[in-house]
């Protein structure tokens, strides 16, 4: 998608039910965040595809908390082979221009959505995202000769999947007591929301994915994530996969129930290439790895 698409652009792609539930939430003057600064910039210099990376390691160290969060994620043990990383530069040869621009556009959004209310939920919500995206980009590390998709992508998907929900928080005044999110391990329940609100976070999020420009299969990842039977296309299903193992996952590691996983379960081990009896070590594998990763 070219970065000068609009929202109403973006709206027009989506089905009758979807653009119906996006002008819902606009509506109520949710204004979807723009792509801060450093990343246009990125892309301008991107475009011109030289091999220096020197002016790319500046403009991202003009912020020096998105460089910060950088370093924090290639800590994650899916990148254990490059460690340790010096230098932004460094990051750049090793993880890859444009491996390490979707890792920017991840951490970017934390600074781009917020919320002038409940600050806790907030919080929480971006701590859950952060976790789902780390695990989502170890299970792709783990079964990348199987999914052929790779920690950065898993990463982006990870942030990026439940991202409709703070636009939602800020468009219905009742939309974080109506569906308990206070509530410690409490989670948006996507089925909950459409009945109380008619619209769904899924596709808010894939408006917020397609206007940011991430990859056409990442975008259809997010608007697909509670409907992963649905998706035919290999690379957005696998995404999928990832995504909702790496929730379950998370929800194993809070202790909290995923009610959505025997749901899904049938469908997603099959295209990660696990079985039953396989996926608590492959857990087992993961969880560890995660552990090591956050200093545990």
């Amino acid at each position: 998608m070219s970065a000068g698409s609009s929202i109403k652009e973006i709206t027009q792609t989506l089905g009758k039910e979807d653009a119906e539930r996006v002008r819902r939430v606009l509506d109520g003057g949710v204004k979807i965040p723009a792509q801060p600064r450093v990343l246009e910039a990125l892309r301008k210099l991107m475009a011109r595809q030289e091999l220096d990376v020197r002016p790319l390691a500046r403009t991202i160290n003009q912020d020096p908390g998105l460089t910060a969060m950088l370093f924090k994620v290639v800590g994650n043990a899916a990148y254990r082979k490059h460690q340790p990383f010096d230098s932004v530069e460094q990051i750049l040869h090793a993880v890859g221009v444009q491996q390490t621009y979707h890792l920017v556009q991840a951490i970017a959004l934390s600074s781009a959505v917020g919320l002038r209310k409940n600050h806790r939920v907030y919080e929480a919500f971006w701590a859950r995202s952060q976790a789902v995206g780390e695990l989502a980009m170890l299970i792709a590390d783990e079964r990348i000769a199987v999914c052929n998709l790779f920690p950065d992508q898993a990463y982006l998907t990870g942030i990026f999947h439940a991202c409709g929900v703070p636009l939602l928080l800020q468009r219905f005044p009742s939309y974080c007591h109506e569906l308990r999110l206070g509530t410690p391990g409490r989670w948006t329940d996507w089925r909950e929301e459409d009945r109380k609100f008619n619209t769904d976070h899924a596709v808010v999020g894939y408006l917020v994915a397609r206007h940011w420009c991430l990859p056409g299969f990442i975008c259809d990842a997010i608007r697909h994530q509670h409907a992963v039977a649905e998706l035919g296309d290999h690379e957005s299903r696998s995404m999928v996969a990832i995504l909702l193992l790496a929730i379950d996952i998370h929800a194993r590691e809070q202790r909290v129930p995923n009610p959505e996983w025997d749901e899904v379960k049938a469908v997603v081990l099959p295209e990660l290439g696990l079985s039953d009896e396989a996926l608590p070590e492959f857990v087992d594998i993961i969880l560890e790895r995660f552990g090591c990763a956050a200093g545990l």
